[in-house]
């Protein structure tokens, strides 16, 4: 087996040769496209030792190039031999142009279709075919031919979601989707993403990090049956029985055959979402695409009445966590005792496995002490973490998997003395949070009409941010879950009662600090509207901890802002107060007392 990366590459490349490819394309993604990748899929990892979120390689005869966005400009120089791969920007630099520029015509540029969208391959091919260059799928990748020493996926067996968790039992699910594909004229669909079919079967697993699913794929017909396609050695007893009529259970391995036997069928699909190669297998046999959204997408971001009574619930709890561990920092940062941003982020982790229904993680702690905390997606674990400082601000972004739901909470505390620049940009953030909060909307209304509620009060002192105000959050799945988002972006999905979003205004000044206060709010009707003329909506606030005032310039809130400040924390208090003894207590009754 190659061990270092110019083996590696070395043997990439023979491949290559044998499959006549004059190029071969890495993503980071895996098979499944989603966020999380399983350690046994970090193909790019392997192939270059980088270890971010998101980037691609590309590999040539006799040169390569890794292309990372902003937030990896650092790590990649770290990671990656500028010996052996150009760096280049993953925004800026369109891939398959740099190919085009690169290659002659009539070369030849290979890739795994398992790892791409329908969408990016048809892109793709559009683009090279303009300049006579041939997109080749491969049987073979030429990663998986060389990666002899591959990591095992766990082995976990798939565990079965309660339909009292839940709140609706599978057949009701499969059966309400089933109607969906009918009326957008399909006969069947591709469910590829991971939590939709997980969502769909009320089950869950452990095969991906900070993602409570099962790896695999399903096709759902319109009257509501169902194929599984997943490892079959993780099928656990009792699964037909809590499943339902109607669902079949197939060895991921015979996808491939079932695909071929879609002839003559309508499949509806995501070509934005959903691997290629699934796709372009069933046309291929005669099956007729129809392109469209995932239909499970939008029912499982409206949480029903027992699904947001277990979302409640959690973020109880960890709100009496993480408050466990803000009151020890405080006492630790009076006592001079110092820590590093991993020693932190295990510390919160550690409060946050006291409780029982605690699984892990929702995504990987950003824990960024400083100038570290103006990259929001900082992650201390690319790097040498770095020390906490007195004089200081610690940004920490967390959440976690409990069994009865997600959370995703980020604080921005004070360590030691602060400056009167930094309370008033905590300050603007915080504005910005609470207009958002507030907002009374009608039906109908996307979260992009309502992203400048939360960027005004920035906007106005000639300030932004760069990322999105809010993401939808997942009931046990996962914690960046769509289609709703609250952005700049396009979006023109409605904010529907019972979904889950998170707001989350913040501010970054390079090299110095970083800002953001974030709280998952759920999407309720309104009822305090009196008269209204038509239907409303407001937010609710599920995160209940405490927002420091500490880095709080009182002078540029109004009354309103106050009293809202006001009522959160006794909220806050009197939620939680029963749950915290001595210590503990103390600080909480401390930091919720009145602005």
């Amino acid at each position: 087996m190659p061990d270092t990366i110019t083996q590696r590459l070395d043997a990439i490349r023979q491949t290559m040769s044998q499959q006549n490819l004059d190029a071969f394309i890495i993503p980071r993604a895996d098979e499944y496209l989603g966020e999380y990748v399983p350690e046994r899929n970090e193909r790019l990892h392997w192939a270059t030792g980088f270890t971010g979120s998101a980037g691609m390689a590309i590999i040539l005869k006799d040169t390569a190039a890794i292309f990372v966005d902003g937030r990896y400009t650092v790590q990649v120089a770290l990671q990656v031999d500028a010996q052996l791969f150009s760096y280049e920007s993953l925004t800026d630099t369109p891939q398959i142009q740099w190919l085009i520029d690169k290659l002659a015509q009539g070369k030849r540029v290979g890739i795994d279709s398992r790892l791409h969208t329908l969408a990016w391959y048809q892109q793709a091919q559009h683009q090279l075919t303009k300049a006579d260059i041939s997109l080749v799928s491969v049987a073979e990748n030429p990663i998986d031919i060389h990666w002899l020493q591959r990591p095992m996926l766990p082995t976990e067996p798939i565990t079965l979601f309660s339909h009292e968790g839940a709140g609706r039992n599978s057949l009701d699910k499969r059966q309400q989707i089933g109607d969906i594909i009918a009326k957008q004229g399909a006969d069947m669909a591709l469910i590829a993403a991971l939590d939709s079919f997980c969502w769909l079967l009320n089950i869950r697993g452990n095969d991906v990090p900070r993602l409570p699913v099962t790896l695999g794929c399903a096709l759902l017909n319109a009257n509501g049956d169902m194929t599984l396609f997943a490892d079959s050695n993780k099928l656990p007893q009792g699964f037909a029985e809590h499943v339902g009529a109607g669902v079949e259970f197939k060895d991921e391995s015979l996808l491939a055959e079932a695909l071929k036997q879609l002839n003559g069928v309508k499949l509806l699909a995501d070509p934005n979402t959903s691997n290629a190669w699934t796709q372009l297998t069933a046309e291929q046999a005669g099956a007729i695409l129809v392109a469209g959204s995932d239909p499970v997408a939008l029912p499982k971001a409206q949480k029903n009445a027992a699904e947001l009574s277990g979302m409640r619930a959690c973020h109880i709890r960890d709100g009496a966590a993480v408050s466990r561990f803000l009151a020890w920092l405080d006492m630790e940062v009076a006592a001079n005792r110092l820590y590093d941003e991993a020693q932190l982020a295990d510390k919160l982790e550690s409060f946050r496995l006291i409780d029982p229904l605690y699984r892990e993680p929702s995504f990987d702690t950003i824990s960024a002490t400083g100038a570290n905390a103006a990259m929001c997606h900082y992650n201390h674990n690319d790097a040498t973490p770095s020390q906490m400082t007195m004089n200081s601000i610690y940004l920490v972004d967390s959440g976690a998997q409990y069994l009865d739901g997600t959370t995703d909470v980020t604080r921005t505390i004070a360590i030691g003395d602060v400056s009167a620049e930094q309370q008033k940009m905590v300050t603007l953030v915080l504005k910005g949070h609470i207009a958002l909060d507030q907002a009374k909307f009608p039906k109908g209304t996307s979260g992009q009409q309502l992203d400048g509620f939360a960027r005004q009060y920035l906007w106005q002192h000639g300030f932004d941010y760069d990322h999105g105000t809010g993401h939808g959050v997942g009931h046990f799945l996962s914690v960046h879950e769509g289609p709703q988002r609250i952005g700049k972006n396009v979006n023109g999905v409605p904010l529907l009662p019972g979904m889950v979003l998170s707001n989350e205004p913040g501010y970054y000044r390079a090299n110095e600090f970083g800002i953001r206060i974030e709280n998952l709010v759920a999407v309720l009707p309104s009822p305090s509207l009196v008269n209204a003329e038509r239907e409303m909506l407001e937010f609710d606030a599920l995160t209940l901890i405490p927002i420091d005032k500490r880095l709080i310039d009182k002078s540029l809130l109004t009354q309103a802002e106050i009293d809202w400040l006001n009522r959160y924390h006794q909220k806050v208090f009197t939620t939680l107060s029963t749950m915290l003894t001595g210590d503990d207590l103390a600080w909480l009754t401390e930091v919720t007392t009145e602005l």
